[in-house]
């Protein structure tokens, strides 16, 4: 599939557009000549920041708004034919210290848009980011799409409450939507400032200080990683390809790699910090879900999409990334 055919000329609108993923999305989008429209809270800690669109400014329109505002997003959401839903908060600890603003934003906010495109653009595409959270503790592993979903945290139940959403207004008013669980993704862009939405980040943020590097134990639980890049590869193709509309698919690694060895290989990718092992706290021990790696065989029978980024390869891109541009993200 030209990509780049399938959305030049097209109005594509991204919620959480200043964050992590959202950004380099934009800057894909923008890229083939798409009418890109950027949406973000800007809520401090969230991730949003506009260092991240820098480069592509002048080639995008930016909208600071939040997602709670169900005014704002019935004006935002017409007339586009792609939109990338990835607002959302991540930090499964939160989640359980602020139930409410977790439920207001991955899961309220999620019915409010999809409301707001049933009444003012009914015929647009929406492509929603789901997560590996919503499975919870695997009961086999490689986890696939019929895997039981069981969350362990309140951010899980709620993302699982919105993908639904999604999947209901495809099959009842037509709102075509498709939903993507990620996992672990990383990059360029992140967050650096806390730990809260994924470690990975922030064992790049201490190893570059040259600090150490915390693992809980052994840090033998087994997880998968996607660079960002194959993820926002991964959304373009879910909006382009009709066959997806009302489907939930998984995206992963195929290659699993355990928390202990993810952080010496960041420290490989940086040469500076150290391991150190530490016992696991409390409240992180009772929302743990052990290992995960997901199938997402599913995925690639529908569109071909398969990850090219190696988890090395991708640390490395990181490593650099973050040592040229630290101050815009430490």
């Amino acid at each position: 599939m030209d990509l780049a055919d399938k959305f030049r000329g097209t109005r594509c609108l991204i919620t959480g557009g200043l964050g992590f993923i959202g950004s380099h999305l934009a800057a894909r989008l923008a890229g083939f000549g798409a009418w890109v429209t950027v949406v973000d809270s800007l809520i401090e800690g969230y991730g949003g920041n506009l260092f991240n669109v820098e480069a592509i400014k002048d080639r995008i329109r930016i909208n600071i708004s939040d997602v709670r505002d169900q005014s704002s997003t019935n004006w935002l959401v017409r007339n586009q034919d792609y939109l990338f839903n990835l607002a959302g908060t991540l930090s499964h600890i939160d989640s359980m210290t602020d139930p409410f603003t977790d439920l207001e934003i991955n899961c309220r906010s999620q019915l409010s848009i999809l409301e707001s495109c049933r009444k003012f653009n009914p015929t647009v595409k929406v492509v929603f980011s789901g997560t590996r959270g919503e499975y919870g503790r695997a009961q086999y592993l490689p986890v696939d799409e019929k895997h039981p979903l069981c969350p362990t945290d309140t951010n899980g139940i709620n993302n699982m409450a919105g993908e639904l959403y999604h999947i209901l207004y495809n099959n009842v008013y037509g709102i075509r939507a498709v939903s993507l669980r990620l996992t672990n993704v990383f990059g360029p862009h992140h967050q650096m400032r806390h730990s809260r939405q994924g470690y990975l980040n922030w064992f790049v943020r201490l190893a570059i200080d040259d600090q150490e590097v915390p693992i809980y134990g052994e840090g033998e639980q087994l997880r998968d990683f996607n660079y960002v890049d194959d993820v926002v590869e991964a959304l373009l193709v879910a909006g382009a390809e009709p066959a997806t509309d009302g489907e939930i698919y998984n995206l992963g690694s195929g290659k699993p790699v355990s928390v202990g060895d993810s952080a010496r290989a960041v420290l490989e990718a940086a040469g500076t910090g150290r391991l150190k092992q530490i016992a696991f706290p409390e409240e992180k021990k009772k929302i743990e879900i052990g290992d995960y790696y997901a199938d997402f065989s599913k995925f690639t029978r529908a569109t071909g999409w398969q990850p090219k980024v190696e988890f090395a390869d991708g640390l490395r891109r990181t490593v650099h990334f973050y040592r040229k541009h630290k101050e815009h993200y430490w």
